[in-house]
C-alpha cells in the first residue's frame, strides 16, 4: 500500500469492536486509508454522509465499520446496502462478512438471477444486513421477504452509477419505505453535479468527505494511449499480451456485448485464452468466471463497464480500454481496477482519430496527462507479431478523414496546385471533392486525399509520369 494511499491513523486509534479489530489484525492491516480516516470516525456518530474516493481506496471498509458496529446478531434486518450490479453486490458481502469476523451477522446477497424461493428462505429465516440490487430488494419487499420499516441503516454504492443507470425511482421507493431510516450512506469514485443534485433529494444534511487522495494519476497507475485505428486495436492487444508475466492479470474494456463476445472470439482465433463478461451471460457462469479470475486461474478477461463492477480483483495488473468509455467518469472506474492499494498498474487505451476529442474531454475533466505510447516491443526471442498488423489509412487521417500523399514533384518541375488537383483528378477519375489542401514545395507536394480513396491513388499515381518523369506517391509521414 502505497503512502499516498494511507493515513497516519491506525485502526486501533479508534477503539472499535473487538471482532472489527480482530480481522483487521488478522488481515495485517494497521493505517487506514484517506477515505476511512474522514469517513469512519463521523459514521460511527450515526452521521449522514456523502463520501467520495478513488475506486480500490477502501471504500467498502469506510461504510462496512460502521454499518457493523451498529448492528447485533438478532436475526432482524438492521441495515441494507444497495449496488448497481449483482457482481458488486457479492463483492461487498464478502469484504462485510471479513470484517465483522466473528460478531455472527447473518449477511445476504439479494439480486436478480438466482431461486427466489431459495433466498426468500434465507430471508425469512433472520438475516441482520442485506447487500443488494434495487430491483430483487423491491421485488422481496413487495413479496413480504424484506420489511424496510425496520432497517435503520441505509448505504448507497457507487452512487453515481446507480443513479446514471436509471435506478433512481427504485432507490426512492425504497427510502421512502424506510419509515425509521436513521442514516444514510452515499459513497463513489465520482459525483457529477447531476448526481449530487439527485441525491439531495433524500440526503440534504450529509456531511460531504473526500480522499485527500482523489488525484486519479497515482504513481503506481501507468496511463498511455496507443494512436490505432479500428482495424489495428487487435493488433496492439496481441502486443500487450505477449508482454503479460505469469504474475500479470489482465482487464480489457469493450463498449458492447458484441465487441466483447467478438473480441473473445478473435483472441482464441490466435490461440490467447480469454473470457468474456456482460449481462446477457447466466449468472451462475458469470460467477464461476469471476471465482477464477479471483483465484488467478483466468488471466484474461474482457468486459462490459456493468459486468465488470464486482470484478475488483487485487491481482490485476493491466487495463485495457479496447473502447474508450462514453461517460467521462468510466474511465476512472475503469483504470481502478488496477493499482488497488497501492499496487503496481498499467492502463492501455486505444484511441482512434475519432476518439481523440473524448481523451481530451477525459483528461481535462479529471486533470491527467495520459502519454501516447507505442504498443511494447516482442518480447526477446519473438521475430513476428502474434496478430498482424494490416494497412488502416484512418490511422494516419486527419479529423477530417484526409490522408497527407506526398508526391515527387514539385515548383522544380513546374508543379502547381491547380496542376496537381487537376492531373490527379485525370488519372485516377477521382471527384475533386476528394482532394483537401495541397502544399507544393521546391522538390516534392504535399497533397491531402479522402480516407477512402488514398488506396485507389497510391496505386494509381505510382506508375503515372509527370512530364516524362516518373512520379513517387507515398503517405508523408
Amino acid at each position: 500500500m502505497s503512502k499516498a494511499t494511507l493515513s497516519s491513523t491506525r485502526f486501533t486509534d479508534w477503539d472499535l469492536d473487538e471482532n472489527i479489530q480482530a480481522a483487521l489484525a488478522a488481515k495485517g492491516w494497521e493505517f487506514v486509508t484517506q477515505i476511512q480516516a474522514e469517513a469512519v470516525p463521523l459514521a460511527r456518530t450515526g452521521l449522514d454522509i456523502v463520501g467520495q474516493a478513488r475506486t480500490g481506496s477502501g471504500k467498502t471498509v469506510a461504510f462496512g465499520i460502521p454499518l457493523i458496529e451498529k448492528c447485533e446478531p438478532t436475526g432482524v434486518t438492521q441495515a441494507i446496502v444497495l449496488t448497481p450490479t449483482r457482481e458488486l453486490a457479492v463483492q461487498v458481502a464478502e469484504e462485510i462478512s471479513w470484517l465483522q469476523g466473528d460478531k455472527g451477522l447473518g449477511i445476504l446477497t439479494v439480486y436478480g438471477g438466482t431461486d427466489l424461493e431459495k433466498q426468500a428462505k434465507k430471508l425469512d429465516a433472520g438475516i441482520d444486513i442485506i447487500v443488494g440490487t434495487p430491483g430483487r430488494v423491491i421485488d422481496m419487499s413487495k413479496r413480504g421477504h424484506i420489511n424496510l420499516a425496520d432497517i435503520s441503516s441505509f448505504c448507497l454504492d457507487e452512487a453515481d452509477r446507480m443513479l446514471d443507470m436509471g435506478f433512481f425511482p427504485d432507490i426512492l421507493w425504497v427510502l421512502e419505505k424506510m419509515e425509521n431510516r436513521s442514516q444514510t450512506l452515499l459513497f463513489s469514485a465520482t459525483f457529477p453535479e447531476e448526481v449530487l443534485e439527485a441525491a439531495n433529494e433524500f440526503i440534504s444534511d450529509a456531511e460531504h468527505v473526500m480522499s485527500e487522495d482523489m488525484d486519479v494519476e497515482v504513481p503506481e497507475i501507468e496511463q498511455r494511449y496507443i494512436s490505432v485505428g479500428r482495424a489495428n486495436k487487435l493488433w496492439a492487444l496481441g502486443r500487450i499480451l505477449v508482454s503479460m508475466s505469469d504474475e500479470d492479470q489482465m482487464l480489457v474494456f469493450a463498449n458492447t456485448k458484441r465487441m466483447v463476445d467478438m473480441l473473445v472470439q478473435r483472441l482464441d482465433k490466435f490461440r490467447f485464452d480469454a473470457t468474456g463478461i456482460h449481462g446477457d451471460l447466466p449468472q451462475n457462469k458469470r460467477e464461476r468466471i469471476m471465482t477464477a479470475f479471483k483465484a488467478g486461474s483466468t488471466k484474461v478477461v474482457v468486459a462490459t463497464d456493468v459486468a465488470a463492477r464486482g470484478l475488483d480483483v487485487d491481482g490485476v495488473t493491466i487495463v485495457v480500454n479496447y473502447d474508450l468509455p462514453i461517460e467521462v467518469e468510466g474511465y476512472i472506474h475503469r483504470i481502478g481496477r488496477t493499482g488497488r492499494m497501492g499496487r503496481e498498474g498499467q492502463a492501455w487505451s486505444f484511441v482512434s482519430v475519432d476518439d481523440m476529442q473524448q481523451l481530451n474531454k477525459i483528461e481535462a475533466t479529471w486533470n491527467l496527462k495520459i502519454t501516447k505510447s507505442e504498443p511494447p516491443e516482442l518480447p526477446e526471442g519473438m521475430s513476428r507479431d502474434p496478430i498482424g498488423r494490416q494497412r488502416d489509412w484512418a490511422e494516419v487521417s486527419n479529423n477530417f478523414g484526409m490522408v497527407p500523399v506526398r508526391f515527387s514533384v514539385g515548383k522544380s518541375e513546374e508543379a502547381s496546385s491547380r496542376k496537381l488537383s487537376d492531373w490527379i483528378v485525370k488519372e485516377t477519375r477521382l471527384a475533386e471533392v476528394a482532394i483537401g489542401e495541397i502544399e507544393v514545395n521546391e522538390d516534392d507536394s504535399i497533397v491531402e486525399i479522402h480516407v477512402d480513396r488514398v488506396e485507389t491513388v497510391l496505386k494509381v499515381m505510382g506508375n503515372r509520369d509527370w512530364n516524362g518523369q516518373s512520379v513517387k506517391a507515398e503517405i508523408a509521414n
